[in-house]
């Protein structure tokens, strides 16, 4: 007797869920970007945060090197490109295309919010705000737990709390390793944080739309 793999389903079973969280972290991108455009000083919640990690030494230094490095092209890419060979060895198609599509709205998003919000750190040239390395983490540790909730069948409670968990730990570290490096303000990785649960959510449906728009079957016109 064959065994029948699941049907892909990606956010489908979450969507309101999803939805409502994607447009709270949309709020809060926005408010964070309106409050801090084009400015280049910590604000007083930044200034007490960064005060708790200033001046760390080895290991921690050590560990939020290695943490950063996960964002850099290099480390990036492989990442993705494991997170795609599991999908694809699980057969999960949409998945991989999922991980890639999410992960990449969510990186550019970020980009594209760094030149309108136009916050520095350390300079003019280097834009901050919101930090794209705690965009790419989160967005990554979102695909990937959206395939796990379509692999255990969970929804509701259960499949939300397993997604902003896994978003949670993963924006969390690489927030904590960007702030500190000095890379960007504590207040930078919780704008990239929340892009990435405003814009990751939004590819997966369309990922989710296209495919099933491209199974369905032709329509027969009538002769």
């Amino acid at each position: 007797m064959r065994s029948r793999c699941r049907p892909e389903r990606g956010v489908g079973a979450l969507r309101a869920w999803l939805g409502l969280t994607a447009v709270c972290a949309a709020l809060v991108v926005l408010g964070l970007g309106g409050l801090y455009a084009g400015d280049s000083t910590p604000g007083a919640v930044d200034a007490r945060l960064q005060a708790t990690v200033d001046g760390v030494g080895p290991p921690w230094r050590d560990i939020a090197l290695a943490v950063d490095f996960l964002g850099e092209p290099l480390g990036a890419a492989t990442l993705v490109g494991a997170a795609v060979i599991g999908c694809l060895l699980l057969r999960r198609p949409r998945a991989a295309v999922s991980v890639v599509v999410g992960v990449g709205a969510a990186v550019g998003a970020a980009t594209l919010l760094k030149h309108l919000v136009g916050r520095t750190i350390h300079g003019e040239a280097n834009l901050s705000y919101p930090s794209g390395h705690t965009a790419f983490l989160t967005a990554l540790a979102l695909a990937v737990a959206l395939l796990v909730t379509g692999r255990l069948g969970l929804g509701g409670a259960a499949g939300m709390s397993l997604l902003l968990a896994s978003a949670l730990v993963a924006g969390g570290v690489m927030g904590w390793a960007q702030v500190t490096l000095g890379a960007h303000y504590p207040t930078d990785a919780l704008g990239g944080w929340c892009t990435a649960l405003a814009v990751t959510p939004a590819a997966g449906w369309l990922v989710d739309r296209t495919a099933d728009r491209m199974a369905e079957p032709p329509r027969r016109t009538p002769s």
